[in-house]
């Protein structure tokens, strides 16, 4: 993979944990936590949303889904 490839996919499974470790997250903490723009935030957010890992209780809020994830070593 590209190393823009593995540092998105990085980026986006440690922003998962990040919500998964607080519960719940606004787009600003994940904007904050990771020194990455809104815009790019909104999108990792939607692939982990895309994939089920996160939902939206509230506009602008995220949350963790009950879907297990298997980690790979």
């Amino acid at each position: 993979m590209k190393p823009a490839t593995d540092r998105m996919l990085t980026r986006i499974k440690d922003v998962y944990f990040y919500i998964l470790d607080r519960g719940v997250v606004t787009t600003e903490n994940v904007v904050e936590e990771f020194g990455i723009t809104n815009r790019t935030a909104q999108r990792d957010l939607n692939v982990l949303e895309y994939n089920e890992l996160i939902i939206s209780p509230a506009r602008g809020k995220w949350t963790t889904t009950e879907k297990k994830v298997k980690l790979s070593s």
